[in-house]
């Protein structure tokens, strides 16, 4: 194979890499579904929460228009979601289930605009005494949609089996964990700041509109604009451009995140946040074909790191707790995201850098960011206008997250064989100073 072809199976297969790590444009659409458990002296009840989104692709419902119109059409189906959250919901003790009985349908939007979810009360017929230990299984969307987590919240009184007030737990389910064991007695904040943190990482696969945008930024990080891109003098010199655009990134989406999460900070309407976060990937991308602020995009991450921030606020600021479990909950879920971005970070990393002094690089540029900015202003298209273009589609074989790490991991190789073999024949690429 010559030394073209090996590059366009490199920029083939790193195009594929850049797909990997993308979702379904709804990424941030649909919501983990909550289940809250109030627990009494000698009484147990509660209510579960559904995106209408997921319940809409998973019970097959048009759940479009106003919301009167949505709420009517949840309580015209009223016993499907009752028998959905009857078949993926079990709570009882010593190994015993109880009877649950479901009853009341409605709709819940906290504003114009944010999400809404489909909410089913319930209660259990308590036949035996309410022991520290309480099982828990709790499983929706886990099998039909994938890259799926839920959060069970406890909430009352109990204190090593004996009622108490004001205290809560926050667990978290994943396809993996769908039955636990939650310790009434013992489960404090630490356990609910670790229970964030799962989330977090598990936002990173199942939401990473953010991590496209940090990718978009990725791919000039190992050059630098002297009258077109050249590549960067140095690992340290690369490793301080990767650096600074993580760090201001998380900055600014960390501001937000705090302040709309906590409700401090009004917030647009979800569509519009989100609409701008597909357009912060395009803008990201078309950067990189025409410059707009030439080795500085440390500042574009800092100033479309704000609205992604936005973006991350309903994690938190849907949770009906107390304002304590609320603020543990927030850092936990932020802690987790900073950890999916640097593991995403250092799988793609290696492979730039090798890359960067390679005549393959200057195409891979090109074609990846023309394939972000157009999934971006795809995506964009689609929340502006609801409508759906088939992005989804373009993208479904490639979500899942151990695929796109081990195709970073092979691009990799690649990239090493050919710096290698442009290293031997004298061809690499000149470099440049940051500073020159």
């Amino acid at each position: 194979m010559s030394i073209g072809r090996k590059t366009l199976a490199f920029i083939a297969l790193a195009l594929a890499v850049v797909i990997g790590f993308a979702a379904p444009a709804g990424a941030h659409e649909t919501e983990q579904p909550y289940v809250y458990v109030f627990v009494g002296e000698d009484s147990i009840d509660g209510r579960v929460e559904f995106a209408i989104g997921d319940i809409a692709e998973v019970l097959g419902l048009d759940l479009s228009g106003e919301d009167p119109e949505i709420e009517a059409t949840l309580r015209a189906n009223a016993d499907r979601l009752r028998a959905y959250a009857n078949d993926h919901l079990r709570v009882g003790v010593a190994g015993v289930d109880w009877t649950l009985t479901f009853g009341r349908v409605d709709l819940f939007r906290e504003a114009p605009g944010k999400l809404a979810f489909a909410v089913v009360q319930y209660e259990a017929d308590v036949d035996a005494v309410i022991t520290d230990e309480l099982d828990v299984a709790f499983d929706p969307f886990f099998d039909e949609i994938g890259d799926r987590d839920g959060l069970l919240l406890i909430t009352g009184g109990f204190e090593a089996g004996e009622y108490a007030r004001n205290k809560e737990i926050l667990v978290t389910y994943t396809s993996g964990d769908r039955d636990q064991v939650v310790d009434l007695g013992t489960s404090g904040q630490w356990d609910n700041f670790r229970s964030s943190i799962t989330l977090g990482v598990d936002h990173i696969k199942t939401g990473p509109d953010h991590i496209l945008f940090v990718l978009a930024l990725l791919l000039p990080s190992v050059l630098v604009f002297r009258a077109g891109w050249k590549p960067i003098d140095g690992f340290l010199g690369a490793l301080w451009r990767v650096l600074k655009i993580a760090t201001f990134f998380t900055i600014a989406h960390s501001i937000t995140f705090t302040l709309a999460g906590m409700g401090w900070l009004p917030t647009p309407p979800s569509k519009v946040v989100e609409t701008i976060i597909a357009a912060s990937i395009a803008a990201a991308a078309l950067h990189n074909l025409r410059p707009i602020f030439p080795n500085k995009e440390w500042s574009l991450s800092f100033a479309f790191g704000l609205f992604h921030g936005m973006g991350f606020a309903s994690l938190v600021s849907d949770l009906d707790v107390s304002r304590s479990s609320q603020l543990v909950s927030l850092l936990g879920r932020n802690v987790g995201i900073e950890i999916g971005q640097v593991v995403v970070i250092l799988v793609l990393f290696p492979a730039l850098f090798l890359l960067r002094r390679t005549s393959a690089y200057s195409p891979f540029l090109i074609a990846a960011s023309v394939v972000l900015a157009g999934l971006a202003t795809l995506w964009s298209i689609e929340r502006v206008f609801e409508v759906d273009l088939g992005t989804d589609g373009i993208v479904d074989g490639f979500v899942s997250v151990p695929r796109g790490y081990v195709l970073a991991l092979i691009g990799t190789f690649i990239a090493a064989a050919l710096w290698v073999r442009t290293r031997v024949s004298g061809d690499l690429l000149e470099t440049a100073s940051l500073r020159s």
